[in-house]
């Protein structure tokens, strides 16, 4: 369905698979210490805030639903929207959804030029003096 993006599967790295399903930016797993009062360190991981949201595409004429991360949600609205930040991003920080989303706005634009430039744009009737 989408050509380009097997290709772009295999030039991913994956240390975060779970990011590869939706927009989070390049946020990944943290890992780091608990130290209590004991001072004996266990390890621990924290993990990015990741909401479902949908948003509106322009583009697409729908709203679209998708797990991204509070990081990416702050520059959706920094683009002004989900179909400007897809479209401006790198494709590293997309991930797999965000290439899909991509590819699918990029359709749709193309898709709306062209039925735009095939229709005939309606002349104004001139009235009569």
């Amino acid at each position: 369905m989408f050509p380009s993006l097997p290709s772009l599967a295999a030039a991913l790295s994956q240390p975060f698979k779970r990011s590869q399903l939706g927009l989070f930016h390049g946020k990944t797993k943290q890992y780091g210490n608990n130290v209590p009062f004991s001072k004996k360190k266990t390890r621990r991981t924290w993990l990015p805030n990741i909401q479902t949201k949908r948003l509106f595409s322009d583009a697409l004429g729908e709203k679209v639903r998708v797990k991204l991360s509070m990081r990416a949600l702050k520059t959706i609205r920094k683009h002004g929207g989900i179909d400007q930040y897809v479209l401006n991003t790198k494709a590293d920080l997309l991930g797999w959804e965000g290439m899909r989303l991509r590819v699918a706005v990029r359709e749709a634009q193309e898709r709306n030029t062209l039925e735009a430039s095939s229709s005939p744009s309606e002349a104004p009737a001139h009235a009569p003096p």
